[in-house]
């Protein structure tokens, strides 16, 4: 089915995704990132999925903190749209929600030469990615949209 998706439950004690998860990045060791979300301090966050490390991680407080309860993404057609500034184009797809009731998005953006999936965060501007231990940011960055 064209434009839809769904959040499919996993656990890095399986060692597994679901089949036709959405591959998103690249780690700096080549290694395939997917997309994935999970809950965190009353937040729903965008998580990058690295299977080959068993690992779950999100951007937040400044940290890149592991998560071992998550969800992936089972996309039907998407593409990535550019995007600046918090913005997102319609049809973006809503990856979490903040405590306070805000939606965050589904992105990604190139650091040091790997593709690496975040949280475009609206009111705060910009994208923020896990990246080496860190929560990273830019205001400018691509975002997930289904066709």
């Amino acid at each position: 089915m064209a434009g839809t998706y769904r959040w499919v439950p996993a656990c890095l004690s399986q060692r597994s995704i679901p089949p036709g998860a959405l591959r998103v990045g690249t780690d700096a060791d080549g290694d395939e990132i997917y997309a994935g979300r999970c809950h965190h301090e009353g937040d729903i966050l965008p998580a990058k999925v690295i299977p080959s490390k068993n690992a779950c991680y999100i951007a937040y407080g400044g940290e890149e903190i592991l998560k071992d309860q998550f969800e992936v993404l089972v996309p039907a057609m998407f593409s990535w749209q550019f995007s600046t500034n918090g913005a997102v184009p319609p049809g973006a797809v809503e990856a979490g929600v903040t405590a306070d009731g805000e939606k965050l998005y589904f992105g990604r953006y190139t650091h040091d030469g790997c593709i690496t999936p975040g949280k475009i965060h609206p009111s705060h501007g910009c994208i923020y990615y896990p990246f080496d231990g860190e929560e990273k940011n830019s205001t400018e960055y691509e975002c997930l949209v289904l066709m």
